[in-house]
């Protein structure tokens, strides 16, 4: 038996076309869809295939605006048993500290015997929560995992790193962040959408976690977005003409002089 806690996110579409609000710290979100972020999509169904062989129970835990429940409904359409949400106001402005800070103390005391996290959000890229929240529980974790074996009290996760892969051992509990191709995510089934949309969310406040409003959101974050940008457009490329080997000679120049690549 296992007791899984899945860490969750809800990110805009990558279909979604962004561009930057008016006050230049945060995207428009109006006219944008919301999805369940694709990494944390990996560790659900990691989660769900651990729950279905060997019993157990998976819970989500989300962070986020109201609007982020829809995210925790797709976790539960593919088969997570319950779910918390972090839903507050206050926790809003945060950053990775305050986000893993909160979630362990949603987590901690729950006997929980794995927590899975996707090993990125898509929308800061920052990839920082998963490892925060282990360091704030005290147990060992793994990043980046492709594949995961549970028997017993250990996991045994193989995991990317440069120029190969990295086989690593870890007692229960642990945190697990999952990267592509540690499964292929399943589409939740009609039936099982419409039971999500009535099981409970349970909503947590700063409050029911022993959190003071300077402990989370923006009151607590050492950092602070301090500008977006819309990325610079594409400049029109080049054609080099010629006989291949002086056009490749002309290339090479390029690339050194004007793109400075090499």
């Amino acid at each position: 038996m296992l007791n899984i806690a899945v860490c969750v996110k809800q990110v805009p579409d990558t279909e979604a076309r962004l561009s930057v609000a008016a006050d230049k710290t945060r995207i428009e979100e109006q006219g944008i869809s919301f999805i369940l972020n694709p990494y944390d999509e990996h560790a659900v169904e990691e989660a769900i295939r651990l729950k279905e062989k060997q019993g157990g129970t998976v819970t989500v835990f989300c962070l986020g605006p109201a609007r982020a429940e829809e995210a925790i409904r797709t976790a539960l359409a593919m088969g997570a048993d319950k779910a918390v949400h972090l839903a507050d106001a206050a926790f809003g402005g945060g950053d990775e500290g305050t986000a893993a800070a909160a979630l362990e103390k949603a987590i901690a005391g729950k006997s929980f015997d794995l927590v899975l996290a996707g090993r990125l959000a898509i929308d800061d890229a920052s990839g920082q929560v998963g490892a925060r929240l282990a360091e704030k529980l005290g147990w060992p974790h793994v990043t980046a995992v492709t594949r995961l074996a549970v028997e017993g009290r250990e996991a045994v996760a193989n995991r990317e790193i440069d120029g190969g892969s990295q086989v690593v051992a870890v007692t229960l509990p642990a945190v697990i962040t999952a990267q592509r191709g540690l499964n292929q995510p399943r589409y939740p089934k009609i039936p099982d959408i419409m039971k999500a949309r009535r099981k409970e969310v349970a909503k947590v406040t700063p409050a029911d976690l022993g959190l003071s409003g300077g402990e989370v959101g923006g009151a607590g974050a050492k950092g602070k977005v301090a500008g977006l940008a819309p990325a610079p457009g594409r400049s029109a490329g080049k054609v080099i003409a010629g006989e291949p080997a002086d056009a490749a000679r002309k290339v090479v120049g390029l690339l050194r002089d004007e793109a400075k690549v090499i």
